[in-house]
């Protein structure tokens, strides 16, 4: 099993930012990949960003690209997501997930709240 723990939401004006972190514990040898997922009220779970464990390779949705950053730090079992020139389309419960190499995102975090005010 894999724990994950979100920190870093809260409220934030538009334009502004915030760095998320999701910290991982337990079979985190097993992680072969970590993301950012998001759920605005009455929408679907939404991919932000996710990060190869190892090489460092990341991806992005479009909505993000060029203001979202996602980074890991393997010492200390940790993802981030830093977020710059917040929108209030950004506005969500933003959760962390871990995967193995082979399989879909099987772990999550208990999610953290993002407000962006306009």
């Amino acid at each position: 099993q894999v724990q994950l723990v979100e920190s870093g939401g809260g409220l934030v004006q538009a334009g502004g930012s915030l760095r998320l972190s999701c910290a991982a514990s337990g079979r985190t040898f097993s992680v072969y990949a970590m993301g950012w997922f998001r759920q605005a009220p009455g929408k679907e779970r939404d991919f932000v960003a996710d990060i190869n464990w190892s090489g460092g390779s990341t991806s992005y949705a479009d909505s993000v690209k060029g203001r979202f950053t996602i980074s890991r730090d393997n010492a200390k079992n940790t993802v981030y997501l830093q977020m710059n020139s917040l929108k209030a389309e950004d506005t969500a419960v933003y959760y962390c997930a871990a995967r193995g190499r082979m399989n879909s995102y099987a772990y999550w975090g208990q999610g953290t709240q993002v407000t962006v005010s306009s």
